[in-house]
């Protein structure tokens, strides 16, 4: 399988994807407003981006995705960069732009040993947005 690529920094190509139907490119009002003759009107508009894009590293059935320090590390360092517009690519090829959302990184040490290393492994949540 393709790693998944993020600004440069290759990411496990089967960390899942977990909000990947969660968003639709159509925005609809859920109650209709009504015409002067009675007829429902439902009122809708297309997005062109804003789509939430949560990857994310955990214990499945096929086995745990983990990922090492040195990659947490890198990420962090991209989420301390003020207005940073990133290129996601997926490992089926689709492309995003994106950027960090909320927090935009969660990292949990799957053992907790001192000192660190650059080798110790993580789950891992990214949470991205897409810009256009």
């Amino acid at each position: 399988m393709a790693d998944i690529i993020l600004d440069g920094i290759h990411l496990p190509g089967d960390l899942i994807w977990e909000d990947e139907f969660d968003w639709s490119v159509v925005e609809r009002t859920s109650e209709p407003t009504y015409s002067l003759a009675g007829v429902p009107i439902f009122e809708e508009s297309t997005k062109t981006a804003g789509r939430p894009i949560t990857l994310v590293a955990k214990n499945e059935s096929r086995g745990p995705i983990w990922l090492l320090r040195s990659t947490v590390l890198a990420l962090h360092a991209k989420l301390n960069l003020p207005l940073h517009t990133m290129t996601l690519t997926l490992s089926d090829l689709r492309t995003f732009s994106v950027c960090f959302r909320g927090v935009g990184i969660e990292a949990e040490p799957v053992y907790h040993l001192m000192p660190h290393q650059d080798w110790d492994r993580y789950y891992l949540t990214i949470s991205l947005i897409t810009l256009a």
